[in-house]
């Protein structure tokens, strides 16, 4: 089974600290790293981290605020001067695509490979061998979408089972890709000699209130990275900015059943982010609260 590695790059909301970058996350999988958001400062904080921005292929958007795209601008002129020739893929949500081909091309920086930027709606956004990333509706003051990287299921024969049936040689393949085959006039069934495994599910929900879409993609998920920009004494301004507070994120985990809770985008007003993380686990236990360079592998 391969690992995936999540790595939190940025956590301050709206503005950086001295010790909180801008919002983005990687997601190492297979030799390729996939980033949620790319605030300013993302390529340096990967640099400090121990991660090949040579490696990035996509970069996901939630919304066009510029503390998640900022980032943008250095990162592809540095992949540039590097002699990177592979395609990069920017999704953003629909209608905003001319302010991402703004941030790449204000200077008329010579970018020598493809960057495709592809405005993104509900649903599946990127297909790959071996997992999917699908788009869902964030509730910000902007359109804003969050996304969920969804590993494929993973099917382990019985081989045991699978002999005693007389499947043996190409037809481990064939059932594989049929789903059945008949063998000595008897049909046999995919799921008779064989277990499913469920793909691991890491759900990215940054800026915005608490969502019925979140809870719905979320479901049972490994990992939810949720915003959590205040504490319940900021509740009303949470509303006004379409925000959340760390135990409205822990509310959607727990309503989602989760594994677990990363809280992100906090306010540069929280010096001391102990009252976030006590707030948040009073009703979800599962809860950690975001440091810039955290590890966690799914």
């Amino acid at each position: 089974m391969s690992k995936i590695d999540v790595i939190i790059l940025g956590t301050s909301g709206a503005a950086p600290s001295s010790d909180r970058g801008l919002s983005s996350v990687a997601i190492r999988y297979n030799g390729s790293i996939l980033l949620m958001d790319c605030g300013e400062g993302t390529q340096r904080q990967m640099l400090i981290y121990g991660l090949n921005i040579s490696k990035v292929k996509h970069i996901f958007i939630t919304h066009i605020h510029c503390d998640h795209v900022l980032g943008v601008a250095g990162l592809v002129r540095t992949l540039s001067l590097y002699g990177r020739t592979s395609p990069l893929n920017i999704y953003v949500p629909k209608g905003f695509e001319s302010s991402i081909r703004s941030i790449i091309e204000f200077d008329k920086a010579i970018i020598r490979y493809q960057i495709n930027v592809v405005g993104v709606g509900s649903g599946d956004v990127v297909r790959e061998d071996g997992f999917t990333v699908r788009a869902f509706k964030l509730n910000h003051s902007v359109p804003a979408y969050g996304y969920a990287f969804r590993e494929d299921d993973r099917i382990h024969f019985d081989e045991k089972r699978a002999r005693a049936l007389g499947v043996k040689g190409k037809m481990f393949s064939e059932i594989m890709e049929r789903k059945s085959k008949i063998i000595n006039g008897k049909r046999v069934r995919l799921d008779e000699i064989s277990e499913r495994t469920p793909g691991r599910v890491i759900i990215y929900a940054a800026d915005t209130r608490p969502s019925p879409s979140t809870i719905r993609v979320a479901a049972n998920s490994d990992l939810l990275i949720h915003d959590s920009t205040f504490c319940d004494g900021e509740a009303k301004l949470a509303k006004e900015r379409k925000h959340s507070t760390s135990r409205e994120a822990a509310t959607v985990a727990k309503r989602a059943k989760a594994k677990r809770l990363i809280l992100t985008h906090i306010s540069t007003r929280y010096r001391d982010t102990a009252q976030l993380l006590k707030e948040a686990r009073s009703v979800f236990k599962n809860t950690d609260l975001a440091d810039d360079g955290m590890l966690i592998q799914v």
